[in-house]
């Protein structure tokens, strides 16, 4: 226990753990509101991200909560939910929460297998394009809220989804029938009755989950902006603009008060102390948080199975988004975390999280170095930043809920602009061209579609593009000549003159994996008729993979059949290994025929080789 919490370092823990947790308010308030759960889903999921992450986790300065990032994605997965539950998020809730639920176990699984370390081979074009995806999905996203339009709201605009509500809600009764075996097509009276019972509420309901989730998204919000603009509420956009002046403004007089933090205070206080008719956040439900047992009570495999890999992406994000910010943390206490460790107890915290119903979150950087900056030592200061968030949701909740929602919206527009890659998009002219398609493709499918499948693809791109140049690079290092062409290794140049036309000399330098199979196979049509043996000299062959392997299989039993002899010098570790794995040695290639040097091979080739034709005796 004694190395789980280190008392030493108490007064900067506490310092450290009470100055991020009070970054993480604005920001776990803005989150909430932006993943369309509510401002208490930002600050549930910060209370017990920060403090379960801490405790269980490999990384002891670690402040975690919701991200952007996370939140970017969550609010796609929020939104799809509900709109197949037809608008209705108190049944949308559990669905929502057994996914997030779902990905922490999955973290932690990530964890429990090793996977920590293998996080970093993740191509930076996909982490560029993605981050800065999120920076323009925020940004834009919020440019409604700021301006004060709620589609919802609009009724001219949520008046053009009547008829579709109308064909939404009959479609719901006709599968109601047939579920319960009732006829329609000889039975029109019921359908009629039910028709009749469905309210102008129903209707107005139905029609506002069409309108918003037309307007939902980059391009939704780009399509109802020419009507947001239309409409302004000026003191909501006052309050949102002044938000973000006072943000970076505050800034250049001091940094040691978070200026978020400061632009909150500042802007609600004059809209609650002026009595503006501004509009406020939702409420924040007071007292403890409680859990939703409707993960469990209400669970259904077929209501989750569609968002099984969506919960998969959020915890690969999750777990970059930490071990990233862990790294952070490593250049400045000059300590090393452990990944597999902290996938585990972010795994942890999120599921909590699920449970009591908050929002997914990860290592935050910004507030691991504030925590690290205010002197934070050990994981008592994250789990200090999550009791502060509690105390604070327990004590100034009711008036945490007057807090102006464009005033969070100005907040996140701030975090929108800082998430994008600008180290990236400033290189977009000197990267190559291939990584420049991956981080492109990436950000517009991104933005504009839908965020799983966008870094999906954008490994797929990325991991062909590999595939292609190692096999290029493999290929040029590795190219199949005759030995007349092909310039020799330096233990080659006392090669015998005479031996020269019955021996062929190939070289394979570099992996022999499915990337450069093709062209290794072309050793066969280039081999001199005169050769009756064949030297594969493989001691810069370091791995061979299964399609390498059957493709120098093939390639040998060829040789066999044409009476050649073929012998294998200074074979490496693994490539001998996938050999004996499948009786090439000693089966088709003696292993007499095998040798530890070139030399030896040598004093073989001369004791054995048989001269046949004239002009090699001649040179003899």
């Amino acid at each position: 226990m004694k190395k789980l919490f280190d008392f030493k370092h108490f007064k900067g823990d506490m310092f450290g753990g009470i100055t991020a947790g009070i970054v993480a308010l604005p920001l776990a308030l803005a989150f909430g509101v932006s993943s369309g759960l509510g401002p208490s889903a930002g600050l549930y999921g910060a209370i017990f991200v920060s403090f379960f992450a801490a405790l269980f986790g490999g990384t002891n300065t670690q402040i975690s909560g919701p991200t952007a990032p996370m939140t970017a994605v969550s609010m796609v997965v929020i939104a799809g939910i509900i709109a197949t539950f037809d608008g209705d998020i108190t049944k949308a809730l559990p669905v929502i929460l057994t996914v997030f639920l779902l990905a922490g176990l999955m973290q932690v699984g990530l964890g429990l297998i090793g996977l920590g370390k293998y996080i970093k081979y993740i191509p930076y074009p996909v982490v560029s394009g993605f981050m800065t995806a999120i920076g323009v999905i925020i940004l834009v996203t919020q440019i409604l809220p700021a301006v004060g339009y709620y589609p919802k709201e609009d009724t001219a605009f949520v008046s053009q989804f009547k008829p579709q509500a109308e064909a939404i809600i009959l479609d719901n009764i006709l599968k109601d029938e047939a579920g319960e075996g009732i006829l329609v097509l000889e039975d029109f009276k019921e359908t009629i009755r039910r028709a009749e019972n469905v309210s102008q509420a129903q209707i107005l309901k139905e029609s506002q989950t069409l309108a918003a989730k037309e307007a939902s998204g980059v391009l939704g919000s780009i399509k109802v902006l020419p009507k947001a603009l239309q409409s302004i509420n000026w003191l909501e956009l006052i309050l949102a603009l002044g938000t973000i002046f006072i943000i970076y403004g505050f800034k250049r007089i001091t940094t040691a008060v978070p200026s978020t933090l400061v632009a909150l205070l500042v802007m609600s206080g004059i809209a609650i102390g002026f009595k503006l008719n501004y509009r406020p956040i939702e409420e924040i439900p007071s007292g403890l948080p409680i859990p939703n047992l409707g993960i469990f009570t209400d669970f259904s495999f077929n209501s989750i199975s569609p968002f099984i890999f969506t919960a998969l992406t959020l915890a690969l994000l999750g777990a970059i988004d930490s071990l990233l910010t862990s790294v952070v943390a490593d250049n400045m206490t000059k300590t090393k975390h452990k990944p597999n460790k902290e996938l585990v107890g972010q795994g942890i915290g999120n599921s909590i999280a699920a449970i009591f119903g908050g929002i997914p979150g990860a290592g935050a950087t910004i507030r691991t170095v504030v925590n690290i900056n205010s002197g934070g030592k050990t994981r008592l200061s994250g789990m200090m930043a999550g009791v502060l968030l509690l105390v604070i949701l327990l004590a100034l909740g009711p008036i945490a809920s007057l807090i102006p929602a464009a005033v969070l919206a100005g907040i996140l527009i701030t975090v929108g602009i800082g998430v994008m890659d600008y180290k990236g998009l400033k290189a977009i002219p000197y990267m190559p061209r291939p990584e420049v398609i991956i981080m492109i493709v990436v950000l517009v499918l991104s933005s504009v579609w839908n965020l799983v499948y966008a870094v999906g693809i954008g490994l797929v791109i990325a991991s062909l593009m590999f595939m292609k140049k190692i096999g290029d690079v493999t290929a040029q290092r590795s190219d199949v000549k005759s030995l007349l062409k092909e310039k020799g290794w330096s233990d080659e140049i006392d090669f015998p003159e005479y031996l020269k036309e019955e021996v062929f000399i190939k070289h394979i330098k570099g992996p022999l994996f499915f990337g450069s199979t093709s062209d290794f196979q072309q050793i066969i049509k280039q081999i001199p008729d005169t050769a009756s043996t064949v030297i594969i000299r493989m001691g810069r062959m370091p791995y061979i993979d299964q399609s390498g392997l059957y493709a120098l299989e093939d390639a040998l039993i060829e040789l066999v059949k044409e009476g050649k002899k073929v012998l294998l010098v200074n074979i490496t570790e693994q490539p001998m290994y996938m050999l004996e794995r499948i009786d090439i040695i000693p089966d088709l290639i003696p292993r007499e025929q095998t040798f530890n040097s070139f030399q030896d091979c040598l004093i073989w080739i001369k004791e054995n080789v048989e001269i046949k034709n004239n002009k090699s005796l001649t040179n003899k």
